[in-house]
């Protein structure tokens, strides 16, 4: 029976101290993975996804997992900086790491990839134009190349998700204001927050064996809120 753990498998997960980043690593290693982590953003750097991927080893999945608050910025207003910046964070880095992976991935003619991106970038929302852009960008680039990989026998996949409990975006601080909860009743179907945990046990199906159907797919874990 094809089995969801993820025994013997190593994984290496990016910029693991924010976001899903700490919810993950204690999933998947939970799952039977040996989690290989770095807690560096990768905006400063072009070489440094390449060196982090020479570090790691041997990489059976690459959870790519990049992490930075969201401006709050009217159209008119998004300068030249803010766009660079948040791109060099959010989107920059993706294409490097898969490109330093993927040699290992092919040799063996097995691998995963998954994305934890963000479901901005299927719902308009306002004042969101460059974090969203840079989130769409992320999702057009995982399903082109998965169809080049997945004759390969390396999938690619993606969360896109919003309304998950993680620090990076709704910190107790926002939680505990009722105007966010009363935000939640509204926008969100599930009408709480997704878990940490919900969010990272689904990243873990995703990667195992059990979902080896899966090619090019975007996932919304949203309780309900980007299907509306």
């Amino acid at each position: 029976m094809t089995s969801n753990r993820l025994d013997g498998q190593r994984v290496l997960l990016t910029q693991a101290r924010d976001f899903m980043g700490p919810a993950l690593a204690e999933v998947f290693a939970r799952q039977g993975a040996t989690v290989v982590t770095d807690e560096r953003a990768l905006a400063d750097d072009p070489a440094l996804p390449a060196a982090i991927v020479q570090a790691a080893g041997h990489v059976d999945v690459l959870l790519l997992h990049l992490s930075l608050p969201a401006p709050s910025t009217a159209a008119a207003d998004i300068g030249e900086a803010e766009w660079r910046h948040v791109f060099a964070h959010l989107v920059e880095p993706v294409p490097r790491l898969v490109a330093a992976v993927l040699p290992q991935m092919m040799a063996r003619r097995r691998g995963r990839i998954l994305l934890m991106g963000s479901a901005a970038a299927l719902r308009g929302q306002k004042r969101t134009g460059t974090y969203s852009a840079a989130r769409g960008a992320q999702l057009a680039y995982m399903q082109s190349v998965a169809l080049e990989l997945a004759p390969q026998g390396i999938q690619f996949n993606a969360i896109a998700q919003n309304f998950v409990d993680n620090p990076t975006y709704y910190g107790p601080e926002v939680q505990a204001n009722p105007r966010f909860q009363e935000r939640l009743k509204r926008e969100v179907p599930l009408g709480r927050l997704v878990s940490a945990e919900e969010d990272a046990m689904f990243a873990a199906y995703l990667c195992s064996e059990a979902a080896a159907c899966f090619v090019g797919q975007v996932f919304p874990v949203s309780g309900g809120w980007a299907g509306r």
